[in-house]
């Protein structure tokens, strides 16, 4: 399988660069977001390159699946089931992407508010 693609998140999943890994699978990669927002922040990406969920496809069915599984299992490792956490991803440059590689962030650790602002 290749792994990464172009991006900064390709480049982590190479081992390129050094980040605070969580989790991994064969498929998934989780670690530490470098400018937290909440106390536990923690990226979750596939390792297929993907560019976000608006460019997935019916083969990526599966992936996106192990992508929410990783974030739950993130999230329990991470000690948020029971005060709860948030899964986002972000879409374009008007829903905020900033990586054009999915990723998920699981958020958490302190009270969340709706709508993010």
């Amino acid at each position: 399988m290749a792994h990464g693609g172009d991006t900064i998140f390709g480049r982590i999943i190479r081992k390129e660069i050094p980040a605070q890994i969580v989790y991994e699978t064969e498929d998934v990669l989780a670690f530490r977001d470098i400018s937290p927002v909440a106390p536990v922040h923690v990226l979750i990406i596939p390792k297929k390159p993907v560019a976000s969920v608006a460019h997935a496809t019916e083969e990526d069915a599966q992936l996106l699946g192990k992508l929410m599984l990783a974030a739950a299992e993130v999230a329990r490792r991470e000690g948020l089931l029971e005060n709860g956490y948030r899964v986002v991803t972000n879409i374009g440059s008007d829903g905020g992407q900033t990586v054009f590689h999915l990723h998920l962030h699981v958020i958490g650790g302190r009270q969340m508010e709706w709508p993010p602002g």
